[in-house]
């Protein structure tokens, strides 16, 4: 998925495909890149998440821009404004769930993170990515903080698609969510809003490497597919 959307954000970019464009059908696009349905539709979702496509029902879809990208769209709400909210909320969140956490909010966050780790289907360890994060603020005992995360749950869900499928995010972000539970496990206000703080660092600078990664000309022309006259593929970042 990350060579066809690269081989076809490529294409856009370099101008092959005009803003106002029509990109040939997928059923075209699967032929010509010799992939598989799923993958191509995968690769169109995350132009759209871009900013560089539109997909209108029963015409196709269009190009919009043609980048480059700065600043991609989760739901309602771009990745910055996202970004900027989860630093504000929920790192102090992460402190006061150290210091009001109850037995049984430990339980279930030590639950869902043995889930989470055992997880491979990535739909569903998406989804209890959100439920993490939502577990956490309730655990902070204040309604507000987590009706906030509920608002933005389906942004938050929607984001850590695109980083699972474009930054290889799921084992790093394994690894940071138990260190947010061990400090909540040992009441440490200090250590949870440093955990915190350090993975929404992580999410950020995966998301930078995706939507701005360092390009050579050796790639700028690469195919997905196998086809001995293609040149190398270009693919996304692991974080």
């Amino acid at each position: 998925m990350e060579a066809v959307l690269g081989h076809l954000r490529g294409a856009i970019e370099r101008g092959e495909y005009a803003v106002g464009d029509k990109l040939p059908s997928e059923a075209e696009l699967c032929r010509r890149l010799e992939v598989s349905r799923p993958v191509l539709r995968e690769a169109l979702r995350a132009l759209q998440t871009m900013g560089l496509t539109v997909a209108r029902t029963g015409k196709g879809t269009f190009v919009v821009s043609n980048g480059p990208v700065e600043d991609p769209t989760f739901g309602d709400y771009a990745s910055s404004d996202l970004l900027e909210v989860r630093r504000h909320i929920e790192i102090p969140v992460a402190g006061y769930a150290a210091v009001r956490r109850t037995p049984e909010d430990l339980d279930h966050l030590a639950h869902l993170l043995e889930r989470m780790e055992r997880e491979t289907d990535t739909t569903a360890w998406v989804a209890m990515d959100t439920l993490f994060h939502l577990a956490v603020a309730r655990a902070a005992q204040n309604p507000v903080f987590r009706r906030v995360i509920e608002e933005i749950r389906d942004a938050l869900a929607r984001q850590s698609a695109f980083l699972n499928d474009l930054g290889g995010r799921r084992e790093q972000s394994n690894r940071e969510h138990r260190a947010i539970v061990e400090a909540l496990i040992d009441g440490s206000e200090h250590d949870a809003t440093e955990a915190m703080a350090h993975h929404l660092n992580r999410v950020e600078s995966t998301l930078t490497e995706i939507v701005r990664p360092e390009r050579t000309d050796s790639t700028s022309d690469s195919t997905p597919n196998s086809n001995p006259n293609s040149t190398s593929k270009e693919s996304g970042p692991q974080a």
